[in-house]
């Protein structure tokens, strides 16, 4: 009949201690063999492919912003702070970046789609599409006729929604609307390209769109009526608006109200 005999308190321990160590000395032989292999020059960074939009940008203006701020091979790079980097440059929106191994990274940018100018007049800021307001030299917009946009501090994706409502109204009349601000006690001011100025009132930008439409609708009959050209107008009258034709005095008319202009 066999028998098992207790292995002894001290062989146990000498045991568990042989493991240990042999499991941290392997670890040390994998940590030093994995941390020699990172810095072979197999891994180094030796190339940046970028695509997408690169109607601003081209492989001299990207290497001199971003290239001096990356640091590492191609498993050390910091993939954040490399979008960062890129998106860093002047006109680029956004980044994505990948690796692509085993030395070089891949890169597709989205830049911003100027649609107008932001803030006072002569400005350097801009208004993306997405209403983000971002800096560019102004000298790179290929466009010449951008509206120019202005209200409070985070209000440019409102103010942009107002001029995508009210730019078609006013080019029924064969014009252009060449700047609308929004007021810090959030009234609403739109100027023609002929310098008509346009006070259009409190409001969402629904709102104003149809007090510009109901104005539209009669400018016609009243330019005629007084055979003048429209100099400005206001449309903060809740049952008319008040107009002002180039060597006329203001009138107002809609409504109740209707007063011919004095001369």
């Amino acid at each position: 009949m066999s028998q098992t005999l207790p292995v002894p308190l001290d062989v146990k321990l000498m045991n568990t201690t042989s493991l240990v160590l042999g499991l941290a000395f392997a670890g040390m032989l994998v940590t030093f063999g994995v941390s020699w292999l990172l810095q072979q020059n197999l891994f180094r960074l030796t190339a940046i492919r970028v695509g997408g939009d690169l109607g601003h940008n081209n492989a001299v203006t990207l290497r001199a912003n971003v290239v001096p701020k990356l640091a590492g091979n191609f498993f050390t790079v910091d993939l954040v702070r490399t979008q960062a980097a890129f998106e860093s440059v002047p006109w680029v929106r956004k980044a994505v970046v990948q690796r692509e191994f085993p030395n070089r990274l891949r890169v597709v940018l989205q830049e911003h789609q100027a649609i107008a100018f932001w803030g006072q007049e002569g400005d350097a800021r801009l208004v993306n599409s997405y209403g983000e307001v971002f800096e560019a030299n102004q000298g790179d917009v290929e466009v010449d006729d951008l509206p120019l946009l202005n209200g409070p501090q985070g209000q440019a994706v409102l103010v942009l929604a107002g001029y995508r409502r009210l730019a078609p109204v006013f080019e029924k009349l064969d014009t252009r609307l060449e700047l609308l601000e929004l007021t810090a006690r959030g009234s609403w001011r739109a100027r023609l390209e002929d310098g008509v100025v346009i006070e259009l009132g409190l409001g969402s930008p629904d709102e104003i769109h149809s007090r510009a439409e109901r104005f539209i609708a009669t400018l016609t009959q009243v330019s005629s009526r007084f055979g003048r050209n429209l100099e400005s107008a206001d449309l903060r009258y809740s049952n008319g608006y008040a107009l002002k034709l180039r060597g006329v005095t203001t009138t107002v008319l809609g409504g109740k109200e209707d007063r011919k202009a004095k001369r």
